[in-house]
């Protein structure tokens, strides 16, 4: 039914005024009878999402046009579209006036990856198109690799900010590079931010083996939800039910049937072909079906972030989307199972995020290969300085590691950055590596015998 009326309503927001029932039937090649549409179009418009004039054969059927008040301009320049807006405004009535709803499977069933896509193929191609900001042909997780620090606090302010957090965007930046918790702040709210530093490190550190399962999906609500939870219940699926506040969504329940869900969820994202529909679908399955006893959403918005950063493209950070406009179309989700809301969040956002980063890398004059490898150069160095190696040695054992561990066509650039920092061994250019200055001292001593 929801599949249905969408197709619709985009027939309705495509159209240059009014239909007649008639000319809706032929948009849709008639693949819905006329009497299942006459029915559907009376539901849309009782429910408010279209208009419906005329009577009889006279009847037609539009969008409502925007109303004054209805979306007022806000500070972050967004606002939802005539098409998403009645949505939004059902949802934002009280909770008396909107129907009581569970967890539907077959919403899920319906999605065949590759076939249906939430998110239009001219809008991924404009995500596309501003995302890729570094070569394709780079290991998975360099350009994330390359903008960290501001990926870390941009990502973990905003997701925490969308949780009601009150830390502010400098505050969080001391708390998580300098350690510095803010005294007038709940220790609630330091937590779930370093709990966010803990789950991108983790995300980001291990992309090249991170792939979407079950597993990961938990490991994640498990950085994000220590400490925020019951012992024994962060990383693990619930076993009893759950309310979810200002909805009147109730979540499936039964530990087996929302693992098996869940393990469905990771089974169809895992086939789709396209990184931003790959990670919309995340979004908005992993928030669905709360399969955790809390911190679902975060646990969706680290998620989705997996095909992207695997794919090399611009994170999302959820940048400048407002506290209750997320919130809104999330239970559009629920509620309404419409994707559209959060979609034109979910774009707006991105394609903001594109410019700060890009910005920010372009400040940092990174070289995105050799920051890939920078925990990789260091454990060969340290190997290098313990084990007492010098000269031709010294040389033969880096060639090794490098053809072993880098790819063929990154293995010259990495060996030659191997070399320069090994040149330049000083007490000063240590830290990080976990090599003691006695150990440097030793080596440095023993390398100038074998230069003399």
């Amino acid at each position: 039914m929801a599949d249905k009326s969408q197709l619709i309503l985009n027939i309705l927001a495509q159209a240059n005024g009014p239909l007649a029932l008639s000319e809706i039937s032929v948009k849709l090649s008639d693949l819905i009878p006329n009497r299942t549409l006459q029915r559907i179009l009376r539901q849309l418009a009782d429910s408010g999402k279209i208009v419906a004039t005329g009577k009889n054969r006279n009847r037609q059927y539009q969008l409502p046009l925007s109303k004054p008040g209805i979306n007022p301009p806000k500070s972050s320049g967004f606002n939802f579209s005539a098409y998403a807006a009645p949505a939004i405004r059902q949802i934002r009535q009280p909770m008396m006036m909107r129907e009581p709803c569970t967890y539907r499977t077959e919403w899920l069933a319906s999605y065949i990856p590759n076939q249906r896509f939430y998110l239009p193929e001219d809008l991924r191609q404009q995500l596309m198109l501003q995302g890729r900001q570094v070569s394709a042909g780079l290991p998975a997780g360099t350009y994330a690799h390359q903008i960290f620090s501001h990926l870390l606090i941009d990502l973990s302010y905003n997701s925490s900010r969308l949780e009601g957090n009150t830390y502010s965007l400098p505050d969080t930046k001391r708390l998580l590079l300098d350690g510095e918790a803010a005294t007038d702040k709940p220790d609630l709210e330091s937590i779930m931010l370093l709990n966010h530093k803990e789950a991108i490190r983790f995300l980001v550190d291990g992309i090249s083996r991170l792939e979407i399962t079950t597993t990961n999906v938990c490991a994640l609500h498990m950085l994000l939800a220590s400490d925020l939870v019951a012992p024994g219940e962060a990383g693990e699926i619930r076993e009893g039910m759950v309310r979810v506040s200002s909805t009147a969504y109730i979540p499936m329940t039964g530990q087996e049937k929302l693992a098996q869900q869940l393990a469905l969820i990771m089974q169809r994202a895992r086939q789709i072909h396209d990184p931003f529909e790959q990670s919309f679908f995340l979004l908005v399955h992993i928030s669905y079906l709360q399969a955790f006893v809390d911190v679902n959403k975060r646990t969706a918005r680290l998620s989705c972030n997996i095909p992207l950063v695997q794919q090399n493209l611009v994170p999302l950070s959820f940048n400048d989307i407002e506290q209750d406009d997320y919130a809104s179309a999330i239970l559009v989700v629920y509620e309404q199972n419409d994707t559209q809301p959060l979609a034109e969040l979910y774009a707006w956002s991105y394609l903001r995020s594109c410019k700060q980063y890009a910005a920010a890398a372009e400040s940092l004059t990174i070289d995105p290969i050799r920051a890939h490898y920078r925990q990789l150069r260091r454990d060969i160095i340290r190997q290098v300085v313990q084990q007492s190696k010098h000269g031709a040695v010294a040389e033969q054992f880096m060639l090794a590691e490098v053809e072993r561990l880098v790819s063929e066509e990154h293995r010259e650039k990495v060996l030659a950055d191997l070399q320069f920092e090994v040149e330049r061994l000083a007490p000063h250019r240590i830290a990080g590596m976990g090599i003691t200055q006695g150990e440097l001292a030793d080596w440095l001593g023993k390398n100038e015998s074998t230069c003399d």
